[in-house]
């Protein structure tokens, strides 16, 4: 009773003091303030009721606090005052909170009840208000210990308001519009407070002698900015962006003393969700004015907030670049989110399968925004050692819309590499991890080869990307196999030279490996960095790659990629390189015909090629006689064959080849053939090799071919077309019936021929698959455009249907196209097929990484040594082995051991042959005086 009696009178003594205190002048305010303030500042913190509280409040700010001395502000006011305020604002939310529930336009009384707290939440608001203005006053900015309590509250109650502004469709429910206005004026003031703190402390400077407590104060503002930008990040973009410049520019205008305690990776991933957030919001918009229709009015409503958008997502992406730039090395845990809203950007533009198709106007200014700023970001991060750790990751997991462009942002790493210091940053992206203490990173080719594996579709489907400017045109398009192509020789033209062996094991990994797109590829920059290089650099990689044929089983994926790679280099190295790829391969010894069979002599000087055509027929007539000698044995059969693929490059050669070697060619496959039976090549594999590598050559010397010849062919063929045999077999035999429209058939013989070729002919256009049936047409076509036996293409068309699509084909037409959807949706089911088939090719084999390794002990080039005349014994023994396959070439022509007829020797031979041997004799006797 009497605690509740000393309540009552000292409730009336404050309420008399307060009566009294509002009627004061400001003179007496100022006269009174030491002995008033104390009093009113404790009356403030004890105060229970709401009204009375802001009561005190408002008299404080408003009649007294124009008084206090910048000294006392701190001590004497904000201290006592802001912190009871920042709770009974706390407290007014709570009980809305309780009290919504049971607000209806019909309970006027507890309607009237709400709106009364946020009228008092208003009156807190411009209560701090007044603060802020009355600090703004002084002619000298105080320090920020002088008002530390001041801002730290303020952005409490700001925070908080911006909360309950933002959930208020939620807190209110159906029950908004009673209170609508109210929460629109309590955000205006919020905006107002918020607008003139940031100002106020603009204008705060903290210098090198700063104090902890300033420092760890300026902290907290920063934090709490973020905090509240985490919170109106959707309710206002102006107040937004303002509150993150101002952020930022604190944090960059005090760095020297924040940069230890900020929370980086908290401000770089909040700066990553609103760019992200900003840039699907002017994507969605930009979706809804194509569907509407509206992408010519530039002035409607929705182009306009697409325009905010857009500058909303540019804002961002520039300020997360400037952020990096100034903060990098404090953002080591952060690259995870920079590599994600990379790749997530990027897979929003074309020519990502994923992006959405928007009008190019709109494009245009999405490209300005956010894909532009993407090269910048990518720049930053280039030095960032766990940034080149995560996306140089050998098992690193990317979703498949992402695929594509993590291949460009590698590509894109290429291209800005040239501008980065050597000594920092290339060997961290170029020369991979280095020791097993170091996080486990490709180098960036091998990296660049493996993204392109990854994006089988997007290189199945027409996918381009803008080429570079040439000659003054304008860019145009290019594949994506061009693109990256382009990027990975550009940035092997200025790769220093320390970094070649790297390359160079990338380009071996990269050739060895099953996907042949990307072994093209890498066969694409191997080239170009040859002919880019010295001649001597091209010599060196021709004997890497001639060393790997070598080692490399024939059958398998790897010889084919090497051998192709193997063929272009030729064309690029000089005369007398190519010389010295025959005296450190020569083609004369049997071994090495794994290297000569992927050739193409056209590539080779007249002098080379010379020696190759002889060197090749002789060991091809070696081999038959060898295998002659031997009974005819399967087991040596594939020896006949490995000189066999080699004769076959001889005979498809260009320029034509010298009428001897035609004849020796013709006669070695007519000696073939007369050793091929039909039963025996049913029944081996070996024979089956060799049968089509014998329609292969019968079909490009079908002119010098007998017809009893030709008849043995075609019952070859007929009897393993008959049965179920390889596609490869059917398709060389199809080469082979095309080219016989190049001869007339005597007619003794039209009749063994002319009906088996029809039979095959009607047999192989009904194929029911389509790659053969179109080769098929293709053959059929070409035989009947030259062929002198009309009979053959009637007799061969019985069946209508085969008639029909004959004319289809030669007329061109095309048939039902393959939708676009349908096609992508086709080409991803494939693409799990064809890689299924890979990885079952690279673990069936060891080759690539045997092959790999032994490149390894050949990558470095070999040191460059002065020119040096050739030692008598290499002289003499290059002389003597051309001499010795030329004889040996002229001795096959005159020499038939099959007991077959040889051709006859032309009048001049016996003089020519008396003459070599007079020049022998001059030889021998020189070499005896010796």
């Amino acid at each position: 009773m009497k605690v509740l009696l000393w309540r009552l009178v000292m409730s009336q003594a404050n309420t008399s003091l307060l009566d009294e205190v509002v009627q004061w002048s400001q003179e007496t305010c100022r006269l009174e303030l030491k002995s008033v303030l104390p009093k009113l500042t404790s009356l403030h913190h004890k105060s229970e009721g709401w009204d009375e509280h802001i009561r005190v409040l408002k008299i404080i700010t408003d009649m007294f606090l124009p008084h206090v001395a910048q000294s006392d502000l701190e001590n004497e006011c904000f201290s006592k005052i802001l912190p009871k305020a920042v709770t009974m604002f706390d407290s007014m939310i709570r009980d809305i909170l309780i009290q919504v529930g049971g607000l209806s336009s019909q309970n006027t009384e507890l309607c009237s009840l709400v709106r009364n707290v946020l009228k008092s939440m208003m009156q807190i608001i411009d209560a701090l208000s007044s603060c802020v203005r009355h600090v703004g006053t002084y002619d000298e900015v105080p320090d920020l210990l002088a008002i530390r309590t001041l801002p730290t509250c303020i952005l409490k109650v700001l925070r908080d308001t911006f909360q309950h502004c933002k959930e208020s469709e939620v807190i209110y429910s159906g029950r908004l519009s009673l209170v609508a206005d109210l929460l629109q004026g309590l955000f205006k003031e919020a905006y107002a407070l918020q607008k003139g703190l940031l100002e106020l402390l603009d204008k705060i400077s903290l210098d090198s002698s700063a104090s902890e407590e300033e420092v760890c104060d300026m902290v907290t503002v920063i934090h709490s900015l973020l905090d509240i930008c985490s919170v109106i990040s959707t309710l206002d973009m102006a107040l937004h962006a303002n509150t993150w410049k101002f952020l930022i520019k604190q944090s960059l205008k005090y760095q020297t003393l924040v940069e230890d305690h900020l929370h980086h990776n908290d401000i770089s991933t909040s700066l990553c969700d609103n760019l992200l957030a900003s840039f699907n919001n002017a994507v969605d918009l930009a979706d809804q004015i194509k569907h509407a229709g509206l992408q010519e009015a530039t002035h409607s409503t929705e182009h306009k907030l697409f325009q905010k958008r857009a500058k909303m997502c540019r804002f961002f992406a520039n300020t997360l670049v400037h952020y990096i730039k100034e903060f990098k090395a404090f953002l080591t845990k952060s690259c995870r989110h920079f590599h994600q809203i990379y790749l997530q950007i990027v897979s929003k533009f074309p020519p990502s399968l994923c992006a959405p198709a928007l009008p190019p106007v709109l494009y245009e200014e999405l490209n300005v925004a956010a894909l532009v700023p993407m090269d910048a970001l990518l720049l930053q991060l280039l030095p960032l050692r766990s940034f080149a750790e995560l996306v140089l990751q050998e098992d690193l997991y990317i979703p498949k819309e992402h695929e594509l462009p993590q291949c460009l942002l590698l590509t894109n790493a290429l291209n800005q590499l040239p501008s980065q210091p050597e000594e920092e940053v290339l060997p961290l992206w170029y020369a991979g991890s280095q020791s097993s203490e170091e996080t486990p990173r490709l180098p960036l080719y091998q990296a660049v080869f493996t993204a392109f594996r990854r994006c089988y579709v997007e290189r199945k489907v027409p996918v381009s990307l803008p080429g570079v400017m040439m000659k003054g045109q304008a860019q145009g398009q290019v594949s994506l196999h061009h693109h990256v192509c382009v990027c990975l020789c550009a940035s092997v033209a200025v790769l220093p030279t320390q970094y070649f062996p790297v390359l160079e094991r990338c380009l071996v990994e990269a050739v060895l490996q099953a996907d042949s797109q990307t072994a093209l590829l890498a066969a694409d920059v191997w080239c170009f960095t040859a002919r880019y290089g010295t001649a001597e650099l091209c010599l060196h990689h021709v004997f890497l790659i001639a060393h790997l044929v070598k080692s490399c089983p024939s059958e398998c994926y790897q010889s084919s990629h090497l051998g192709l790679l193997l063929r272009r280099m030729l064309f690029l190295m000089t005369p007398n390189h190519q010389m010295e790829l025959l005296e450190r391969f020569p083609s004369s010894k049997s071994e090495n015909l794994p290297i000569w069979r992927h050739i193409l002599l056209r590539a080779l000087s007249n002098d080379a090629r010379q020696r190759v055509e002889l060197d090749v027929i002789a060991l091809t007539q070696k081999a038959l006689t060898d295998w002659q000698s031997g009974g005819h044995k399967l087991g040596q059969a594939s020896k006949v064959n490995a000189v066999l693929q080699c004769l076959l490059v001889v005979v498809r050669g260009k320029p034509p080849l010298e009428e001897q070697c035609v004849s020796s060619a013709s006669r070695i496959v007519t000696q073939l053939w007369s050793r091929m039976s039909p039963h025996q090549v049913q029944s081996h594999h070996v024979l089956k090799c060799t049968l089509q590598l014998l329609l292969s050559m019968t079909a490009v010397l079908v002119k010098n071919i007998e017809p009893q010849v030709i008849v043995r062919a075609l019952t070859c063929v007929d009897a393993v077309v008959s049965r179920k045999c390889a596609d490869q077999l059917l398709l060389v035999a199809l080469e082979f019936l095309s080219s016989l429209g190049k001869v007339f058939i005597p007619p003794d013989s039209q009749s063994e021929i002319l009906p088996r070729l029809s039979s095959l002919f009607s047999l192989l256009l009904s194929e029911s698959s389509w790659l053969l049936h179109q080769h098929a047409l293709e053959a059929f076509a070409q035989f009947a455009e030259i062929t002198n036996h009309e009979e053959v293409i009637s007799q061969s068309l019985c069946v209508e249907e085969t008639k029909t699509k004959l004319v289809n084909y030669l007329s061109k037409a095309v048939n039902a196209q393959e939708g676009v959807v349908s096609r992508l949706e086709r080409i991803k089911a494939e693409k799990s097929v064809i890689e299924q088939h890979i990885k079952s090719l690279e673990t069936k084999t060891d080759v690539s990484r045997k092959l790999s390794s032994e490149s390894a002990v050949h990558s470095e080039p070999q040191p460059k040594r002065a020119r040096q005349e050739s030692g008598a014994d290499e002289e003499y023994s290059r002389y003597i082995q051309t001499a010795a396959s030329a004889l040996k070439a002229l001795h096959a022509l005159t020499e038939d051991k099959s007991g077959s007829k040889a051709l006859h020797p032309p009048s001049w031979l016996a003089s020519s042959l008396q003459e070599l041997q007079v020049l022998l004799s001059e030889i021998s006797a020189a070499t005896s005086k010796n």
